[in-house]
């Protein structure tokens, strides 16, 4: 069975995302919506190296709403400072130390961090002990820090990984 749906959680959700992306429930967009999202995990899964276990799927709601909610304040917050004054910007990059052990999760709050408007992840040290941030405008990097590993680390953790 697994061979046939090797992700049976990632086909619905692509299948959203088409109907979304082309903004119509027509039949056509539906049948082409659901082969495309059955026939993507057949054919990447030799490239899936571990099986994707959310432990906790509820947490999982609860960070995506989280996630997106931070976008769009971000997105506030970075064109009221680029509007604003930018030369009074403060650009730092910041070594956030990772908890996470999971390619997945790590490779979620990279990407989580980069969504979000004002942040960047930049590179990942080789031992993944801690990722480098790029803030677009950052007086506190101890602050950012632990915000982060509030709101996006600690929930992929739960989520992803044993605890």
């Amino acid at each position: 069975m697994t061979r046939l749906l090797p992700h049976p959680v990632l086909t619905p959700v692509l299948a959203v995302i088409w109907l979304l992306l082309n903004n119509s429930i027509e039949p056509g967009q539906i049948l082409l919506g659901l082969a495309l999202s059955w026939a993507i995990p057949v054919l990447t899964i030799r490239f899936w190296p571990e099986a994707v276990s959310i432990q906790k799927p509820f947490a999982l709601v609860r960070y995506t709403i989280i996630l997106f909610y931070d976008i769009i304040m971000a997105n506030f917050t970075v064109a009221r400072l680029i509007l604003g004054n930018p030369d009074k910007l403060k650009p730092s990059f910041v070594k956030l130390p990772l908890d996470l052990t999971s390619d997945l999760a790590i490779s979620l709050l990279a990407n989580s961090i980069t969504l979000t408007p004002g942040t960047l992840s930049a590179q990942l040290s080789d031992d993944h002990s801690y990722l480098l941030v790029h803030a677009l405008n950052e007086t506190d990097p101890e602050t950012l820090v632990a915000n982060i590993k509030q709101r996006y680390e600690k929930p992929l953790k739960e989520i992803f990984e044993s605890c």
